[in-house]
């Protein structure tokens, strides 16, 4: 890709935020900064997922000073997977790219994974310091990882990264669930079914406020659910093989 195709390139971001006061607003000003250098247009959606805190109004206060942010109330607690797949309906641009509203990831990776949209059909990234994570969440997610690999026969790093999608892509697949494993699922169906691929590291930072929702019994079962659809879709069926970008 030539720099002037790298720089007519446009991006839909999606944010979903449930209570994060304290994380958004820092969260969606990097995400703008990022965009405006690496795209010719952007817009960021966020998704206020029934908050009890300031986040809805903090959200609604950053759209007012940037045209480019839109912002959805959610009228009950609908999760990630919802938030992602109501983004991906509603986006306008040419990529898709979900980044969580807890500040986690570090501009400096956020920018590398978007200076890398449209090298493949899909860009997957991987956390390289999984250190800042708790020990329970790092053995939780390799143990992920490691059956999604099993049930895919892929070898990916990471499923549940801040993935950049074409957008025409994206919106041609059902989305299947609403859970944690939402992300998984798609990059499962998409690269099975041939879609290139480029993984690339992010590095995280230490939570400023407030904790993971990660780990509620509801997500649990969700993701479970999920590995045994994929099971069924991917090993019982067994669709045709993939390439990597």
């Amino acid at each position: 890709m030539n720099e002037k195709e790298r720089s007519a390139r446009t991006i839909s971001i999606i944010v979903p935020a449930y209570n994060e006061e304290g994380n958004l607003k820092a969260t969606v000003e990097g995400v703008a900064g990022i965009a405006v250098q690496r795209f010719s247009d952007y817009e960021i959606l966020i998704f206020d997922d029934y908050s009890v805190d300031k986040t809805g109004e903090i959200a609604d206060d950053l759209a007012s000073v940037n045209s480019h942010v839109l912002v959805h109330h959610n009228q009950r607690n609908m999760g990630f997977g919802y938030n992602y797949t109501k983004g991906v309906e509603l986006a306008r641009m040419e990529y898709v790219m979900m980044i969580p509203g807890d500040n986690e990831i570090t501009d400096e990776s956020i920018g590398a994974i978007c200076d890398m949209a449209g090298s493949a059909d899909i860009i997957v990234p991987y956390t390289v310091n999984t250190e800042v994570r708790p020990v329970s969440r790092r053995i939780i997610s390799k143990t992920f990882t490691a059956i999604m690999n099993v049930i895919t026969g892929l070898h990916l790093r990471y499923y549940n990264g801040p993935c950049i999608h074409n957008a025409g892509i994206i919106k041609s697949i059902p989305m299947t669930t609403w859970g944690y494993a939402y992300m998984a699922s798609i990059l499962a169906r998409l690269i099975r079914s041939g879609h290139s691929y480029l993984e690339v590291g992010m590095y995280l930072k230490q939570r400023g406020y407030g904790g993971s929702k990660a780990f509620k019994l509801k997500n649990i079962a969700r993701v479970g659910k999920t590995l045994l659809d994929l099971f069924w879709e991917l090993r019982v069926r067994k669709p045709a093989g993939r390439k990597k970008g």
